[in-house]
């Protein structure tokens, strides 16, 4: 047996009975022929008391700090507790040691703060450490919640391609090469945003999905390089109003239940574009009283954004948000090149702390509107059949349609009011780009260029 309870279940009821452990080295004190040093899971710790009597003095030697072991022996009542540990009302007295794996000494000290780089070039090291473990675990139980809450409301839980084309949506795509088809690639999606404006069209008029995203964009702290995670969100048949009230009781129940201890309004407040930007100038406001409170959650909506930024030189128009948002009912007059300008969208952006961590919005389903948007953007013919698809899918009975899309790691970092948005993620890129423990990106085999067609300048 290589365990019968964890570190952290043993407690006084468990006295006098033989237990096996496994886990790391968490510390050691050596007293001459007494060692006592703490065992460590995930689950928690538990004292254990080594004597030369009972283990070999050459194997007691052998033990060093994040060494991973298996001890034997007799859980015995402590003659003092140790109020700091849930198992502190007892320890286990051991009569047999094995070490699966000596630790070599550590590159830093794990219960320190230690520079960024260097956590992530051992990040293996550094999940062993109790912020890191409950982080992960918290984001393990927020989309078990999300899941759970959106099954009830009876979501499907779709996944979309991970090979698929490059689309001039806005952010640099992520290119692969195709073997079997020479001098062609796919790309990494940017979202899933046209396949789940396909799935409403399919007739699946509740899609989720724990999407990856791949975009070719600087870090900040509020944003993973390279890739992240989404809730992707779609629904058929629905107005703005149905996308802000569910979405508004998914982080309710999710922040009641797993964040007991936080504050926050219901219902969230709301503000319009203009609002906000004269009264904040910000689109992305902290409406918090208490800065300093770390248990004060705002979170508000942003609505009624412009459908376009300003005009540009060339005199075309950049979306405010993406091409497939839906102007404004009253608005749609506006869609010519004089006034399109003035038009507002269905845009909706969740805001938290002053993060934007999500952003919607009701989509165009129709082809001439879709055509309009793209003629007022500049898109010239050969831009256009980037995006047939999705102009002939909407010949064919497209519904209604909206959604919305919060970062999941984003969310948590405000929540637990951590300062990075890599302190959420198991295996985060720095913020060069780079996965650290990996050593990734790196240069491949000369023939696995030729097999994909490639040749490098030098």
């Amino acid at each position: 047996m290589l365990r019968s309870h964890t570190c952290g279940e043993l407690r006084k009821k468990d006295v006098g009975k033989k237990v096996v452990l496994s886990g790391w080295v968490d510390s050691i004190r050596n007293f001459g022929k007494i060692w006592f040093l703490d065992l460590r899971d995930r689950y928690g710790k538990t004292q254990i008391v080594l004597s030369e009597g009972e283990i070999d003095k050459m194997i007691l030697k052998d033990i060093s700090l994040e060494s991973c072991m298996r001890v034997s022996g007799k859980v015995v009542e402590r003659k003092s507790n140790n109020g700091k540990l849930e198992t502190g009302d007892i320890e286990v007295s051991a009569d047999k040691l094995d070490i699966y794996s000596k630790s070599l000494p550590l590159p830093f000290d794990i219960k320190k703060e230690n520079a960024e780089d260097l956590r992530l070039k051992y990040r293996y090291l550094d999940l062993r450490t109790e912020r890191m473990q409950s982080n992960i675990i918290v984001r393990h139980k927020a989309v078990k919640f999300i899941r759970d809450f959106l099954d009830k409301e009876g979501f499907i839980e779709i996944t979309t391609p991970i090979l698929t084309k490059s689309t001039p949506e806005g952010a640099r795509d992520f290119i692969v090469p195709s073997r079997i088809h020479p001098g062609k690639f796919y790309a990494l999606p940017q979202s899933p945003q046209q396949y789940k404006q396909l799935l409403m069209l399919s007739g699946f008029d509740r899609y989720f999905q724990i999407a990856p995203c791949f975009r070719d964009e600087d870090a900040r702290a509020d944003r993973s390089p390279g890739e992240f995670y989404q809730l992707d969100m779609e629904m058929s048949f629905v107005e703005q109003e149905d996308i802000l009230q569910i979405t508004e009781r998914l982080f309710t129940e999710m922040v009641k239940k797993l964040f007991p201890g936080k504050k926050f309004k219901t219902p969230f407040p709301r503000l319009s574009y203009h609002e906000a930007m004269k009264k904040y100038d910000t689109d992305k406001p902290d409406l918090r009283k208490n800065k300093k409170d770390k248990d004060e959650l705002a979170f508000c909506w942003v609505v009624d954004f412009p459908l376009f930024e300003e005009k540009m030189e060339n005199g075309h128009y950049a979306p405010m948000h993406h091409m497939f948002t839906m102007p404004k009912k009253e608005d749609l007059k506006l869609l010519n090149k004089k006034d399109a300008g003035k038009a507002k969208a269905y845009q909706h952006d969740l805001v938290l702390n002053g993060f934007e961590v999500g952003g919607g919005s009701i989509r165009i389903h129709d082809s001439e509107t879709q055509e309009k948007i793209f003629d007022l953007i500049g898109f010239k013919d050969e831009d256009k059949k980037y995006f047939s698809h999705m102009l002939e899918a909407f010949k064919y009975g497209a519904p209604p349609h909206g959604g919305i899309a919060p970062g999941i790691d984003r969310i948590l970092m405000v929540i637990t009011g951590e300062p990075s948005i890599r302190e959420m993620i198991a295996f985060p890129k720095n913020k060069n780009a780079q996965d650290l423990v990996m050593g990734a990106p790196d240069v491949v085999k000369d023939q696995q260029l030729k097999e994909v067609h490639i040749k490098l300048e030098k």
